[in-house]
């Protein structure tokens, strides 16, 4: 009786391994393949010449300066907005029991496009009261875009609370509500900015990976890190929840305190991504949904799974959004959705053909 335990033990931690491996391997490509040509040897001797130590792999000046400042910031914030935004959607549709969800269904990912777009209106409409914040300008986006996912997220989340217990299903419906909101106020936006407040609305609403420094990588890792650290240990009681919250209760699982620990990291963990980088799409809601086809709806391997591919997934799109028309860049946002929404509208196929013949 217990080798059928074994072996899907020994299948999670196979997969976990192979998809940590295959990150690695991307994340490295993605550091090397650019304009500049810089060899996996060459990056490994510039990360050891910053460390104090000394290698017989000779690299340029140029090249340093590459992967230092540009390509080393950009793939490490890939990484971390990758497996926010995965492991942040195999949460949400483990809470709500349904496969579509992912952090925009409850408005999380509008609420911080609001916030963005609120400040990069008043930037352009009001450049001298800001110029005044000096170095606090480049924070101004960012800060805001948290600011309005925190906010959209304890405002669905105070809406869907009835008796000290949030309702799953009063959510989704807060959740559209709130999009719809920020859709509009997105809209009104758009059509009082100037030129340049509309390109740049418009194009953070695109998302990208081009503006990331070390110091927004400092401020997204203890976020990103915490919220995947914390959602993998509640995999077991995401599984419980699968058989419903009578049932998970009788398991011994706090739902209640399952629900507000799943909405708060997500909200934190997303809410932290989508500031720095725009929304991006589809990396939330397929990833889980590919991990749970291949290997069944056990989130003890989904959960920290799509953290791990969402991360591979997103550096992939970051090396063909900047490779493909070099030099000018394609959004990442728009790579994403090319990409994500004929896999997705494939694997519904699939499995409409599995379940109907």
């Amino acid at each position: 009786m217990a080798r059928p335990r074994l072996n899907r033990a020994a299948t999670r931690r196979t997969a976990i391994v192979f998809l940590s491996v295959a990150l690695g391997c991307v994340a490295v490509a993605g550091v090397a393949i650019g304009s500049v040509a810089i060899g996996p040897g060459q990056i490994l001797a510039i990360v050891a010449s910053k460390l104090g130590l000394s290698t017989d792999i000779v690299f340029t000046p140029v090249q340093e300066a590459v992967v230092v400042s540009i390509r080393g910031p950009r793939v490490v914030a890939a990484i971390l907005v990758g497996a926010a935004l995965g492991v942040s959607g195999s949460a949400l549709q483990g809470l709500f029991r349904n496969p579509l969800a992912d952090p925009g269904l409850i408005g999380l990912t509008n609420g911080a496009a609001t916030g963005a777009g609120i400040v990069i209106v008043a930037l352009g409409e009001s450049s001298r009261v800001f110029s005044a914040m000096g170095p606090l300008v480049q924070y101004a986006v960012p800060l805001a875009a948290f600011a309005g996912a925190a906010l959209t997220t304890l405002l669905v989340y105070r809406l869907s609370t009835i008796d000290g217990r949030a309702c799953v299903r009063t959510m989704l419906l807060a959740g559209i509500a709130v999009t719809a909101l920020s859709g509009s106020v997105l809209g009104l936006l758009s059509y009082i900015s100037d030129d340049t407040s509309l390109r740049d609305l418009t194009l953070w609403m695109m998302g990208s990976m081009g503006a990331v420094n070390w110091t927004g990588v400092a401020i997204m890792a203890p976020a990103v890190a915490l919220a995947t650290w914390v959602l993998v240990r509640r995999a077991p009681a995401l599984n419980a929840l699968l058989l419903g919250e009578a049932e998970a209760r009788h398991l011994g699982v706090n739902v209640d305190a399952t629900k507000r620990l799943v909405i708060v990291l997500t909200a934190l963990a997303v809410g932290v991504a989508v500031a720095f980088t725009g929304p991006i799409g589809f990396i939330g809601l397929v990833v889980p949904h590919v991990l749970r086809l291949a290997f069944g709806p056990d989130n003890r391997l989904v959960v920290p799974g799509s953290a791990l591919l969402g991360a591979m997934l997103l550096v992939g799109a970051d090396i063909v959004a900047r490779t493909i028309a070099d030099p000018a860049e394609v959004p990442i946002g728009i790579l994403t959705s090319l990409m994500g929404a004929p896999l997705f509208l494939s694997l519904l196929l699939r499995e409409r053909r599995r379940r109907w013949g």
